[in-house]
């Protein structure tokens, strides 16, 4: 039950809110504040998040890695953003793509092509 006057009260004259009420009040008011506040944070913790994965994806697509060789296929040389092959020993940079890339026994990805990445300088 509210504490303020209803319809059937507003033909009274004003009246002081009392203490009680005034703080009930300001404990609503801080409680949507608090609420507004944690929305506002949990927007910015996912906007971080994302520009951090914008980020790492953009830092992945500058390096490159090797998809070691397997009994019936060759070892490929794949971009480090290419989502055919995961990392899982970590990326290489440029020198040791190129190196890579002119051996013998590793090919280029043909889904990412990481051979033009490495033609641009």
């Amino acid at each position: 039950m509210s504490d303020w006057p209803g319809a059937n009260e507003l033909d009274q004259p004003y009246r002081e809110p009392t203490p009680l009420e005034k703080g009930r009040a300001v404990v609503q008011w801080l409680e949507y504040q608090l609420l507004q506040a944690k929305r506002r944070v949990q927007q910015l913790e996912a906007q971080e998040t994302q520009e951090r994965g914008r980020r790492e994806q953009a830092h992945a697509g500058l390096r490159w890695k090797l998809q070691p060789e397997r009994p019936d296929t060759s070892a490929l040389l794949h971009r480090g953003d290419c989502a055919a092959y995961p990392v899982v020993g970590g990326y290489i940079g440029r020198d040791d793509a190129m190196i890579a890339l002119e051996m013998p026994e590793v090919e280029p990805c043909r889904v990412c092509r990481p051979e033009s990445g490495l033609a641009h300088r």
